[in-house]
């Protein structure tokens, strides 16, 4: 059987590329159709992968081809230094494995974003994809028995987030740097990709959670401590440090307080923070937080319709 090779969206500065992906021994595709059986059945699958350790895998930049291996969980990952000028936008990279006598090759995207002045990172669950994660059972039996094509987004998101993306820009070609972090794991990517180009989500880079290998896995999918989350919100703050960042999260879980923890340590490099309200009533840690950011100088939003997240954005001049 042959490795298979899975390349995530990569993202670059003016000094550095980083770029990741999957060797995997086994995996599923996920079957799009829309019988409620077979969504159930490929949902698991994604969960009963089977990785590569230590496996050889190379990246062509340029006229150089780099060379590393897989971690432990089938994952690697290349941060290069860029030694020639790239442009702008998103550009193609490509990475090879060999299986025997067969190369087999792989390409992918990053992005280097346009001078600007704006990042924005955004939660998945229940901030733009419902999801139900407050309730553990109804949440599970969405994600097996809803199909990506009968998945929702909250009315408005998706507006809210296409102005946010093209922000400060006059040229249509360009968009702002947008990454999605989730706790959701790596095994669901292609679903949020898919998910993502659905319901015409502005084009991001997507950072998750690490990989699970096993069915009883897939049970405690998108628990756990999320302090991943916070370790990636930090990286890509400190990777565009020149950026001003729009923060977009849900009360459902811990988006508050990890937001508050990173506007205190990038003190001022939080413009926004936008925190969707997914209960019938606002939640008083939640209301707290949000006054300790206002006193930080940062513009809050704690909304339950993405209209009021629309008309804030308007009022404090970051979209149109």
């Amino acid at each position: 059987m042959k490795p298979i090779l899975q390349l995530y969206r990569g993202y670059a500065n003016e000094e550095e590329l980083i770029v990741m992906g999957h060797v995997f021994k086994r995996t599923y595709d996920y079957d799009f159709q829309k019988k409620n059986l077979k969504n159930a059945r490929s949902i698991i699958n994604q969960f009963r992968i089977k990785t590569l350790e230590n496996f050889d895998i190379y990246l062509k930049c340029g006229n150089q081809e780099i060379h590393t291996k897989t971690l432990d969980d089938g994952y690697f990952k290349f941060c290069i230094p860029l030694e020639t000028e790239t442009s702008f936008g998103w550009m193609e990279y490509e990475v090879s494995i060999k299986d025997e006598n067969e190369t087999i090759t792989e390409k992918g995207s990053f992005i280097r974003p346009h001078k600007g002045k704006l990042g924005i990172i955004s939660d998945i669950d229940d901030t733009f994809l419902i999801s139900h994660t407050q309730n553990f059972f109804k949440k599970i039996y969405i994600l097996l028995f809803k199909n990506v094509n009968d998945r929702k987004v909250f009315t408005d998101v998706v507006s809210h987030y296409q102005a946010l993306s093209s922000a400060g820009r006059n040229n249509k070609e360009e968009e702002n740097a947008f990454f999605y972090v989730s706790s959701s794991e790596w095994n669901l990517y292609r679903f949020i990709v898919k998910f993502t180009k659905i319901h015409k989500l502005p084009r991001a880079v997507i950072l998750l959670k690490d990989i699970r290998r096993g069915i009883t896995d897939f049970f405690m999918s998108g628990r756990g401590n999320h302090d991943h989350k916070f370790d990636k919100i930090k990286h890509v703050l400190e990777f565009y440090p020149n950026l001003k960042y729009v923060l977009l999260g849900d009360d459902s879980q811990h988006d508050p307080i990890l937001y508050e923890r990173i506007c205190k340590i990038f003190p001022v490099t939080v413009k926004a923070v936008y925190i969707r309200q997914t209960g019938k009533h606002q939640k008083k840690a939640t209301q707290v937080v949000l006054k300790n950011l206002e006193n930080l100088e940062v513009s809050v939003c704690y909304y339950k319709d993405s209209s009021e997240a629309i008309m804030h954005s308007k009022s404090i001049g970051l979209i149109q």
